[in-house]
């Protein structure tokens, strides 16, 4: 039955209106709200409403505590591999994007500004029809349609356009049972090339997510180290996956460094289709949400201590290390425990420095780019340089 028939049948006991007075309020109001649908249903513009059906921001989200500025550009060319980046102004985009960090509780407004060109997207695109935009998906906390950045909802940003996005940490509930949503979590592209954004998470759009409760150890350094495809450590491998220099070593995606003595906080994202492990040497951490144990906690001894995870796609977990903790400064490998994915050049270093700031010795290690196949294994071909190809 239509909307219109719903408004035509309505019962009522009030006399038919004469031809020159409005008809009754209530009736009035149920016509104009099936305009209203009607005309939504046939702009495809639902999730665009912002209001009603699909509210704007999530059940807890009076208004935003925060805001800020997101833009996806385009990064140079790796080879012949398109990159883009999210960065929180458009000279320090990178892959990933910056991390974002909020507090349980915290509601959180970004605004996207997609920067990529018509070209580019185009490019990207795996099917003609698909249309061309970026947009912001997170995992782990709470949204409404409008920001769930994906096209079947309208939340994209096409070429040249921006659009806010708004993210509410939802905390624990001991009465409903709800649990929260601290954590280690990500967020990535969902629309580049086409309805799953795999193109998009190919080229570089993704970035790691914490959401912390009070009380929770906060690190001196984090670092978001995505395991994807081709052996893989942010879309790198081999010697472009360490690119410390020795003598005035700078933090980012490739140099993973820190003082002894330092908290050390990694966030593990499972990009692509792989299944990876993430091993650590020297460190090891307990297996809980934030990677400690807090002191006098009667469940302790129950907490198994580990130095490898398990890693899925779509998958994320955190943990915090002290750098050098009882094994002193040195490069301490971090690596994917399979085998034929860390022989090749799925591998990189956490160099931990002197209490004084100074590089250990020993940093002629070296990083294959890729290694030959061997008996029961299938290894990713070389590329050139120090360069690799995502997908």
């Amino acid at each position: 039955m239509s909307a219109w028939r719903l408004a035509e049948a309505e019962p009522t006991s009030e006399p038919a209106p004469r031809p020159d007075r409005p008809r009754p309020g209530a009736r009035r109001m149920l016509v104009v709200a099936a305009v209203v649908l009607l005309t939504l249903v046939g702009a495809g513009g639902l999730a665009a409403a912002g209001t009603g059906m699909f509210a704007e921001r999530p059940d807890g989200c009076v208004k935003p505590d925060r805001s800020l500025q997101l833009y996806a550009v385009e990064l140079p060319r790796d080879g012949t591999q398109i990159r883009l980046g999210y960065g929180l102004t458009p000279e320090t985009a990178s892959y990933p994007g910056p991390t974002m960090e909020m507090m349980e509780g915290e509601c959180l407004a970004i605004t996207l500004h997609n920067q990529v060109s018509a070209e580019t997207l185009t490019a990207l695109r795996t099917n003609p029809a698909h249309p061309l935009g970026v947009s912001l998906h997170v995992h782990g906390v709470k949204y409404t349609q409008q920001s769930d950045g994906t096209v079947q909802s309208v939340s994209y940003v096409p070429p040249g356009e921006s659009r806010t996005y708004t993210w509410y940490a939802a905390p624990r509930n001991q009465r409903t049972g709800a649990q929260g949503t601290a954590g280690y979590w990500w967020y990535h592209d969902h629309v580049v090339g086409g309805p799953h954004g795999t193109q998009g998470l190919s080229a570089g759009l993704f970035g790691g997510l914490v959401v912390r409760r009070p009380g929770d150890p906060k690190p001196d350094r984090t670092y978001v180290t995505a395991f994807g495809d081709r052996q893989s450590i942010n879309l790198r491998r081999g010697d472009a996956t360490d690119t410390c220099d020795a003598a005035n070593p700078q933090p980012g995606p490739t140099c993973l460094v820190a003082r002894k003595g330092e908290r050390v906080e990694f966030v593990v994202i499972g990009i692509g289709n792989d299944m990876h492990t993430f091993h650590l040497h020297g460190h090891s951490w307990a297996d809980t949400r934030t990677g400690m144990v807090a002191n006098g906690q009667p469940f302790a001894d129950s907490v198994p201590v580990i130095d490898n995870k398990t890693l899925g796609p779509g998958d994320s977990f955190g943990l915090q290390v002290v750098a050098g903790d009882s094994v002193g400064p040195g490069h301490w490998m971090l690596h994917c425990h399979m085998q034929f994915h860390s022989d090749a050049g799925m591998s990189t270093m956490l160099h931990v420095l002197d209490e004084n700031g100074q590089m250990p010795p020993g940093m002629d290690h070296q990083h294959p780019a890729a290694a030959p196949a061997t008996a029961g294994t299938t290894a990713a071909p070389a590329t050139e340089g120090t360069a690799h190809q995502h997908d």
